[in-house]
């Protein structure tokens, strides 16, 4: 669901350059704008319509507009859009999305246009998210974490510890489980299923938990990668799940999320480390009296941290309603209507008042377990890196595959990463 960000560098900034969306227009002295949405559930859609049609009864001189669009095209699309001057007003998209259309010129700073109100609501490791240089150009909303979806009677009958949010599993732990698991299950079943389709954000976010940074932003502001001590524990953790231990199976590693569920739900894996929002399908899905339960990733010396990159609203630069575009996305994500979001999506929302919400602390589909982990949640190491998206095609995710399958050692996939990839971030940083 993940969008891709433009690898083709001078051909970005050219356009980005080019020019932004005017695409705003009074009519009989109305305000219209346009919202594109990339709600997908139906639940979602059901929301965002739902809280444009409220704001349309409410306002009628400022009118907005639903737009549908996709997560799988929203980069190139918003491209494509912002050279031909007809990009939404209001835009929604992803914090790792963002940087170039940034630095390009073609998103608004929010930082004057926002009330103090949604400004002071959000944490500051929330906003950070959508800080590029010195400015603001998204308001970070849905978040989540990636958890461990878990079969509840395989984990009873194994006897093995099963961790929360206060006493979660270590790394070293959490291999030992897993192998535990895989003996108890029997030949052919597994205790983890990693879906490593795209290895890198996985890889990145989970091993803030350990200290890893993986980029560092050195005094002249270039950025170097480096694949230190704290960057190794979580890839050599799943490494030997799947290549020494075998308590991981290794046919799934090209798959995405969903395509690992017909297996957990059949009991060939004991657990499967989704993103939050994946306990909608399971929900959906899962056959009658499939029990299941939402643990936490395991922690590190830097506790139960994890990157994420949040949901945002931003507002093109060239619309000429931006105050108007700042106050419906204030209506939004009120913290009533950033519940209802929230709930729709099934994610955790950022501001803090609406992450109070009782309705997101039940015990019921794990709510409880994410909400516990949402104080731990960081800005994504790559966030702001120029260059990342072509060091994440090019050199990580080929690298990572190849050291997670076995074909090739720490030590060429350390070399990979960082030289190669230092190559690659050299041309974004002259």
């Amino acid at each position: 669901m993940r969008v891709r960000l433009l690898t083709a560098a001078a051909t970005a900034l050219a356009l980005l350059l080019t020019g932004c969306s005017d695409d705003g227009k009074e009519r009989d002295g109305k305000v219209t704008l346009r919202f594109q949405s990339l709600a997908w559930q139906k639940e979602s859609v059901d929301a965002n319509r739902e809280l444009v049609a409220e704001w349309n009864a409410r306002h009628p001189d400022i009118q907005v507009k639903y737009v549908q669009g996709s997560w799988d095209s929203v980069h190139d699309q918003l491209l494509t859009a912002f050279e031909g001057g007809e990009a939404p007003d209001i835009i929604h998209d992803a914090s790792d999305d963002l940087a170039d259309f940034a630095y390009g010129g073609c998103l608004a700073d929010l930082g004057e246009l926002l009330p103090q109100r949604l400004r002071s609501d959000i944490s500051r490791q929330s906003w950070q998210t959508a800080t590029f240089g010195k400015g603001v150009y998204g308001v970070p909303f849905l978040q989540e974490p990636r958890v461990l979806i878990a079969n509840k009677k395989i984990l009873a009958s194994s006897g093995v510890r099963v961790p929360t949010a206060r006493q979660p599993w270590s790394w070293e732990e959490f291999r030992q489980i897993t192998k535990a698991l895989t003996r108890k299950m029997g030949e052919g079943k597994y205790g983890i299923a990693w879906p490593l389709k795209e290895p890198v954000s996985a890889t990145l976010n989970l091993s803030l938990s350990t200290g890893g940074q993986v980029f560092h932003r050195g005094a002249d502001g270039k950025v170097q990668v480096r694949f230190d001590a704290a960057d190794q524990v979580v890839p050599r953790t799943i490494n030997a799940q799947v290549n020494s231990d075998e308590s991981a199976s290794r046919t799934t590693l090209g798959s995405g999320g969903s395509d690992t569920l017909p297996g957990f739900f059949g009991g060939k894996y004991a657990m499967v480390p989704l993103g939050f929002s994946y306990r909608q399908q399971i929900v959906q899905q899962a056959p009658k009296g499939f029990e299941w339960t939402v643990l936490p990733a395991p922690a590190g010396d830097g506790g139960l941290a994890q990157g994420v990159s949040p949901q945002t609203l931003s507002i093109a630069e060239d619309s000429p309603y931006k105050k108007e575009a700042a106050r419906f996305i204030d209506f939004m994500l009120q913290p009533q209507n950033m519940v209802r979001l929230a709930k729709g999506d099934w994610m955790l929302p950022t501001g803090t008042r609406a992450l109070a919400d009782p309705a997101l602390h039940t015990e019921k589909d794990g709510w409880a377990t994410g909400a516990a982990l949402a104080r731990d949640l960081r800005s994504a190491p790559a966030q702001s890196v120029r260059g990342y998206p072509e060091w994440k095609d090019k050199v990580a995710t080929p690298a990572l595959q190849e050291y997670y399958s076995g074909a090739i050692d720490e030590s060429e996939l350390r070399k990979r990463l960082v030289k190669d990839g230092n190559h690659v971030l050299a041309r974004y940083q002259r």
